[in-house]
């Protein structure tokens, strides 16, 4: 397989930090679940579509697609680590649904079958790439003429407490690890809607939009398990590795993040959140 990423294949593929999310896959689904509601509701997929999800992860959101596209449809989920496409690959076995498959591939530069899918979506695999627009027009060719991408991806840091307040914490605790380019590959590199569509027109997509959409997060059933999830993922999880955090640090932090939330989870079951919704179709 060709790979274009070899930093981001090796974090998602090998690391302990990427493969956390395989830990805590029913935690992270639960919480993340009103995303893929949001990309399923905005993509309009239809009975039949052939449809390519990238990173894919470990296959929620190709186990709701293939749901949506029924029996004559199909789902090909797309994923840089292998773990991650063998965990998706049980869950659709364990799930009955035989219209969805997987492959393990670097979607910048992966030779996917011209005009073969009728749409591309995405919950937070497009942020990671070397470079985005080689990624966007190598998308594109796997789609029909008009097919349509719909993307989400996290807004900017300010807007999404989900990872603010653990990072805050984190930092006020351990220090600042060095700074790094804010469109670096890593979960935030798309929280500039400008910026992302002016990469998307480069690429040679038509009908380029973008929205920042307010959504709630989901808590877990105690504010307690939340924090303990979003300080072992994400940018405080960085910081504490960073600095090899101790137990006790990990512990406070978490107190800290807990003191935080409790607000939000006070007053209903959600933590606000700002996902950016990028949609463009293939050139005619």
């Amino acid at each position: 397989m060709q790979i274009a990423n070899e930093e981001q294949a090796e974090f998602w593929g090998n690391s302990p930090s990427g493969t956390k999310w395989l830990t805590y896959e029913d935690q992270l689904d639960h919480t993340m679940a009103p995303i893929i509601d949001l990309i399923l509701q905005n993509a309009d997929l239809k009975s039949g579509m052939r449809v390519l999800d990238i990173g894919c992860g470990t296959g929620v959101s190709s186990l709701a697609a293939a749901r949506q596209v029924g029996a004559e449809g199909h789902i090909l989920g797309a994923d840089i680590s292998q773990p991650f496409l063998d965990r998706a690959a049980q869950r659709a076995k364990d799930s009955g649904l035989d219209n969805v498959g997987f492959q393990r591939a670097d979607a910048q530069v992966t030779q996917f079958p011209e005009a073969g899918r009728d749409a591309a979506i995405s919950r937070f695999g497009v942020m990671f790439f070397e470079d985005a627009v080689a990624a966007f027009r190598n998308i594109a060719r796997a789609l029909i003429p008009n097919g349509q991408m719909t993307f989400a991806a996290w807004g900017p840091l300010a807007d999404n407490p989900w990872f603010l307040i653990p990072h805050i914490a984190a930092t006020d605790r351990l220090g600042h690890p060095p700074k790094v380019d804010r469109y670096a590959p890593g979960p935030l590199a798309f929280h500039d809607l400008d910026h992302v569509t002016g990469m998307m027109a480069t690429a040679g997509l038509q009908d380029v939009r973008a929205r920042a959409i307010p959504i709630g997060l989901n808590f877990l059933d105690t504010i307690e398990e939340t924090a303990t999830l979003c300080t072992r993922v994400g940018p405080a999880a960085r910081v504490i590795s960073h600095f090899d955090g101790t137990k006790e640090d990990v512990s406070a932090i978490q107190q800290a993040v807990c003191e935080e939330f409790q607000p939000f989870f006070s007053n209903a079951p959600a933590l606000p959140a700002v996902i950016n919704l990028y949609q463009a179709r293939r050139a005619s």
